[in-house]
């Protein structure tokens, strides 16, 4: 959603199809929603209250759980492709787009849409470039050097060897994830001959952003030219005032603020209680205010005169203000993001997809540290607080990273802004395609030369013997016909 209120603050005219409450809005912005029922919601609530509960530890493990566990949102983001609102943006002739941004999210069946409304496409991944982008942008697999779990850059043999696996584990989720998508594809788009195939669908993405800056956060690696990285898309160039409460408590906080978020997915409901009122009786008794994000403001974990409850927060704006000292959260990427553009230390309770290996790349970089919020205890969490607030390496580092983060040619907003508009300006602008998106799986991996080269090595050696074997004769009949005469 930052990207398409970028794009409408230049003057785009932006058609958002979505299923939830966008959480930012635009007068250019025409919103086209297919909400869940509130037997949905509660549905997907209780889904993500599951893996709130769920040991998250292993990334690929937390994965492959959450790919299962979500396959309630899965199928409502098809059904939701099926809704005669979505369908009347092509069906409708008198709707002209110009391009199709899609919000990645293992929906490569989305992409479909692109070829229905006749425009180029283009991909934003809340995430890094990594394997599951490979075959779709044609990005080249380096196993040797680029983690697949990148917790930093340069690996061990051991490390090596275990990227290895993790680098087979994705490859197999990323066959799981095309086959349910060829399904989804099929279902939406199967009547209809004009369509491609989906295996072909990579063939019309015209490049895809990221939100990532692999130069400052690693890992260092190869991209091809479509792989475009904005992250901190979602930062303002410059921080909105706060809200009149939130900002009087804040700079009020003589000995700093804390600000606790477990992001937007993740409700106070979805916690266990005891271990809601073991945060409530650690963060109660600190001297810094906290805010807390909660979204029952009429059953809070209780009263206490350094807490600000507030359903809503805007993030970004707090954590641009120089009295907060922590920023304790779910290590999103988005979060992240923010708290190390503002120079924030952090504490992380990573809960489920790729927030675990977040929390751990950050705690390694020296930012903060991590805790595992299912098994949260009274003193582990006081003392992460206490180290991370009185020992000032945390935030000495995490601002030397700030600056060299906010240090690029171009910002993040005004890099989306050029290449949605290059891509306009050049019909899709193909030549940035990998070639190897247009070849097949034995030519891009070279299985074909390799192929005729172990044949033509295979003929030689056949020859070579045949050849061998006939001067052998020669040579031993020779030697039998010398030794036959020499007797007679």
């Amino acid at each position: 959603m930052s990207m398409a209120k970028v794009l409408a603050e230049n003057g785009h005219n932006v058609t958002v199809v979505t299923m939830l409450k966008p959480p930012v809005t635009h007068k250019d912005f025409n919103i086209v929603q297919v909400p869940l029922s509130e037997e949905e919601l509660l549905v997907m609530s209780t889904t993500i209250g599951q893996m709130v509960a769920s040991e998250n530890s292993n990334l690929i493990l937390s994965v492959f759980r959450s790919m299962g566990q979500m396959k309630f949102l899965f199928n409502k983001m098809k059904e939701a492709m099926m809704d005669q609102r979505v369908k009347d943006l092509y069906e409708n002739k008198d709707n002209k787009f110009d391009l199709a941004m899609i919000g990645f999210f293992l929906n490569n069946y989305q992409i479909g849409i692109a070829h229905k409304l006749k425009v180029p496409v283009v991909l934003a991944a809340p995430m890094p470039p990594n394997q599951l982008f490979s075959n779709l942008l044609g990005n080249p697999k380096l196993i040797s050097h680029v983690p697949a779990d990148p917790k930093g850059q340069r690996m061990t043999f051991t490390e090596r060897l275990k990227n290895y696996f993790t680098s087979c584990a994705f490859a197999l989720l990323t066959l799981i994830i095309d086959s349910n998508s060829a399904n989804s594809y099929k279902e939406l788009y199967g009547d209809d001959p004009n369509m491609p195939d989906h295996a072909d669908l990579n063939k019309i993405i015209s490049l895809a952003f990221f939100n990532s800056h692999s130069i400052s956060e690693g890992p260092i690696r190869a991209n091809v030219p479509a792989i475009i990285e904005v992250g901190g898309i979602q930062i303002k160039d410059t921080p909105d005032p706060l809200p009149k409460e939130i900002g009087s408590f804040i700079s009020n906080a003589t000995d700093g603020a804390i600000l606790l978020s477990l992001g937007s997915n993740v409700k106070g409901t979805h916690l266990k209680p005891d271990t809601v009122q073991k945060m409530f009786n650690v963060l109660s008794k600190l001297k810094q205010r906290v805010i807390w994000k909660w979204e029952d403001l009429d059953k809070t974990p209780g009263k206490s005169d350094n807490i600000l409850y507030s359903k809503w927060l805007p993030q970004d704006d707090i954590l641009a203000h120089p009295n907060i000292k922590l920023f304790i959260n779910h290590a999103g990427r988005g979060g992240i993001t923010e708290s190390t553009f503002h120079g924030k230390p952090m504490l992380s309770l990573p809960v489920f997809g790729d927030q675990p290996g977040n929390a751990e790349k950050m705690a390694n970089d020296g930012f903060g540290l991590s805790l595992s919020l299912s098994t949260l205890e009274e003193q582990n969490f006081h003392e992460s607080i206490v180290e991370i607030l009185s020992n000032p390496q945390y935030t000495q580092k995490v601002k030397s990273f700030a600056s060299l983060y906010r240090d690029r040619p171009m910002t993040a907003r005004k890099s989306v802004v050029y290449w949605t508009e290059y891509v306009l300006r050049y019909n899709g602008a193909s030549h940035l395609q990998s070639p190897l998106v247009h070849m097949n799986f034995v030519a891009a991996n070279n299985l074909d030369v390799y192929i005729l080269l172990l044949s033509i090595l295979l003929v030689c050696a056949y020859v070579s013997k045949v050849i061998l074997i006939f001067i052998y004769k020669k040579l031993t009949g020779k030697a039998q016909k010398a030794k036959k005469t020499k007797t007679s």
